[in-house]
């Protein structure tokens, strides 16, 4: 089979129910997995759900006993709702699998989408996803600082997130809430990946925040990543951005990057015999 198709499942209003996406992409898995179809990419809009993946920790789960959707996907927890654009690529890949290199091209399709909106993002190195790069330590600005460019972020020197095992961020506002991660000009994630690979097909994929109430992160901890936030490319740019205009860009870019892609399988290396 060739050519990539996109299934646009449903937007605002006709947002999809978690279960029911993650029921059609099984189906769609089974039918790539056959040859059936060819490789595909769900898109759409989640209502406001918590998901979870197999790492997850309960000290990163909601305090107040939020449902959370447990599923079989790599990473954390994390939130999809409206304004963020979910994406969940179908892809045969070749065996064995490198998730690695799959995991990298969405980040760049989606590195190239934010570009042509005007903002500039990257990779952190030991954190999949695509990230809005913050300020180096000693030019943050101190929490409430009214001359941010007069610094004093040295405070952030002794952060409790990183040196307090007990601190918990999901309990001490909005100093610490992943939210506030640009006020703070902290990294912050602007789009979260997490997959599965079964018989050599993925599935899950990818979450690009467009113009998503990110509070909704704040009762979490978003990826089990502590000293960072998120971000939507609606905060960074200063305007209003809609999943409307975003979509066929994003679809545009994942056209260009998988097509294209030279797939192949990882490298074993084999062990020297005795």
């Amino acid at each position: 089979m060739s050519g990539l198709r996109f299934v646009r499942m449903g937007f605002g209003d006709q947002a999809v129910e978690y279960q029911e996406a993650w029921d059609e992409q099984r189906r769609v898995h089974a039918a790539r997995f056959a040859d059936e179809i060819s490789d595909t990419v769900l898109l759409l809009e989640h209502p406001p759900v918590y998901t979870a993946g197999r790492r997850t920790a309960d000290n990163e789960r909601p305090l107040d006993g939020t449902p959370v959707v447990d599923v079989d996907r790599g990473g954390k927890i994390t939130w999809h709702g409206p304004g963020q654009l979910v994406g969940y690529p179908i892809q045969k890949l070749p065996r064995p699998v490198d998730v690695v290199a799959h995991v990298r091209r969405l980040e760049e399709a989606l590195i190239r989408t934010c570009a042509e909106f005007g903002l500039e993002t990257s990779r952190v190195e030991g954190r999949s996803g695509v990230w809005v790069l913050g300020d180096p330590v000693e030019r943050r600005p101190t929490w409430g600082s009214p001359r941010p460019e007069a610094g004093g972020g040295l405070a952030l020197d002794f952060d409790p997130r990183l040196h307090d095992e007990e601190f918990d961020p999901r309990m001490n506002g909005p100093e610490y809430a992943p939210s506030n991660a640009g006020q703070r000009r902290e990294d912050r994630k602007i789009a979260a990946i997490g997959i599965r690979v079964a018989k050599g097909v993925t599935m899950h994929g990818f979450a690009l925040n467009v113009n998503p109430d990110n509070k909704w992160f704040d009762r979490i901890i978003p990826c089990g990543i502590r000293d960072a936030g998120v971000a939507s490319l609606a905060n960074e740019l200063g305007r209003d951005v809609t999943i409307e205009e975003v979509l066929p860009v994003v679809e545009r870019h994942l056209r260009d990057v998988l097509e294209n892609a030279e797939l192949k399988p990882r490298e074993i290396e084999k062990t020297p015999a005795a």
